[in-house]
């Protein structure tokens, strides 16, 4: 059950309530792709920043260690000792990244494997059967993720089939939620809006899968290639035209600048590997803005990444420590500036909830982004240098 607790202009303050616990929107999700952050972060240690909700990935655990591995060990929440909702993506992407070896048909995608090259087969019906094995909270559709810069005949084409493997997905769900041998038998369902950056192609989409009476919609095939403003554009003509009254997720974003955008723009769900990814590199977010701790500036600085915040690293441990602990090649130091990330995440969450609460969101949006303009700016060039092919934390 999804329910709106507070509306300021289109943002959203909202709770979901699942079998695995209730979710406060907006949140991010914790990417742990296959059922582990990278970087030494295990589950307690995601208790302990307030993370919500886990997202792993179903082409990932399909092949290590397997799915019914998994099923045999009661489902992925008991696998991973995660009392946590847990959000599995369809493995779409991952399998749509591998353009030179997949063959797509109407019954689905014929490609390789990426760790030994041998033959693989996934399909709506696959997919859902291998998220049911999961047992995860929330499965996704599989889908067509078609590059921002394809031909609007092979999107429409693309977003056609999409639909169509939707409505499968669905009565595929709906048969394993009837099994009495199911992990979860209460799993939801979230569609994807696919289109690239054609606008009557994404709200013709939104419009067909919305009267599929899904548990949510998420907006897929952003942050793939497109400008900034190319995404907020989508969202701005799309997020309206998709269900009120179900949580919508916007799919791998993003910075904590994409994120403010996005929720002002109506968006309840986001997933990224920027945190843990530039975390494992000694990138770390701060109110003020991005700090590169390799820099020599930090070599004797006694001071916590942030004054105030309240994670692992900052409580107890300088910059000149972590920064040691980097160049040391220490696992502790990609641990510790990974788990400050995700936290740095995790409580903009809470503080955007709790503004969206006192109806002051347009004002935090501006101070937050004005005052992460400080410090060593993590520029454009390096986010572009961020594969997303495999989305792994």
């Amino acid at each position: 059950m999804y329910k709106i607790l507070k509306r300021d202009g289109s943002a959203k303050r909202a709770e979901m309530t699942t079998v695995h616990g209730t979710i406060q929107t907006p949140v991010f999700m914790n990417v742990a792709t296959v059922a582990a952050i990278k970087g030494g972060v295990s589950t307690e240690d995601l208790e302990s920043i307030d993370t919500q909700v886990v997202l792993s990935n179903t082409y990932h655990l399909h092949l290590r260690p397997g799915d019914d591995l998994i099923y045999r060990m009661g489902g992925l929440h008991r696998f991973m000792s995660c009392n946590k909702p847990i959000l599995t993506d369809s493995g779409g992407f991952q399998v749509f990244s591998l353009a030179k070896t997949r063959r797509i048909k109407e019954e689905g995608v014929y490609f390789h494997s990426h760790i030994d090259g041998h033959k693989l087969f996934m399909g709506p019906e696959e997919s859902m059967r291998i998220q049911s094995h999961l047992g995860s909270t929330i499965a996704m559709a599989f889908d067509e993720c078609p590059s921002a810069k394809a031909e609007h005949e092979y999107v429409q084409m693309s977003v056609d089939r999409t639909t169509r493997w939707l409505q499968r997905c669905k009565d595929e769900m709906e048969r394993l939620n009837s099994n009495p041998y199911t992990v979860n038998r209460n799993q939801l369902l979230f569609g994807i809006n696919q289109g690239a950056i054609f606008d009557d192609i994404r709200i013709e989409h939104a419009k067909r899968i919305s009267d599929m009476n899904l548990d949510g919609y998420a907006v897929g095939g952003l942050a793939v290639g497109e400008t900034h403003e190319e995404m907020y554009h989508v969202l701005e003509k799309v997020v309206p035209f998709l269900p009120q009254d179900k949580p919508t997720y916007l799919m791998g974003v993003g910075t904590p600048a994409n994120i403010l955008e996005a929720v002002e723009r109506g968006v309840d769900f986001f997933d990224c590997v920027y945190p843990s990814r530039n975390g494992r590199h000694g990138h770390l977010y701060t109110g003020r803005g991005h700090i590169n701790i390799m820099n020599a500036r930090y070599e004797l600085d006694d001071t916590p990444i942030e004054e105030g915040c309240k994670c692992p690293a900052c409580r107890r441990y300088s910059k000149a420590y972590i920064r040691h602990l980097l160049k040391a090649g220490e696992m502790l130091g990609m641990r510790l500036c990974v788990l400050h990330n995700l936290y740095f995440y995790n409580n903009l969450m809470t503080r955007i909830r709790a503004s969206i609460e006192e109806g002051s969101f347009a004002s935090f949006k501006k101070k937050v982004l004005e005052d992460m303009k400080e410090f060593d700016q993590v520029t454009s060039k390096d986010y572009s240098n961020i594969d997303h092919n495999w989305r792994k934390g």
